[in-house]
């Protein structure tokens, strides 16, 4: 049973990622958050003062920091490099097709019956 506890707890470690944070603090160690598993298994009561507050911050702070990321982006930037991405393809595949022509009409050759003086 002891076994089967520790494997739900990784589980329930692996769904909530945000307990790290706390471990990382130091406001936790694991033996503490195992300890609160093994006596309440996932019960939301306990385990509220961990989870909830972060986990509603981090959503707010990941939405406003795309929001900014968003604002940030130069437009015109993005799109003369994406211009200047598509000139180099473009002249690098002329210059593949100039390359393939060259080559299929450079060598010809001689027949076997005619003589150099011919």
């Amino acid at each position: 049973m002891h076994l089967e506890t520790k494997e739900k707890f990784k589980d329930f470690v692996k769904s909530n990622p945000i307990l790290l944070k706390h471990v990382k603090n130091g406001k936790m160690t694991w033996q503490q958050f195992y300890e609160i598993y093994d006596l309440y298994g996932e019960d939301k009561e306990a385990w509220k003062d961990y989870l909830n507050k972060e986990n509603s911050s981090i959503k707010q702070t990941s939405t406003f920091d795309l929001t900014n990321f968003i604002k940030g982006l130069d437009l015109d930037g993005i799109q003369n490099g994406v211009t200047s991405l598509q000139r180099v393809l473009s002249l690098l595949q002329d210059m593949s097709f100039n390359k393939t022509d060259n080559q299929t009409n450079a060598y010809k050759p001689r027949p076997i019956y005619k003589h150099f003086d011919d």
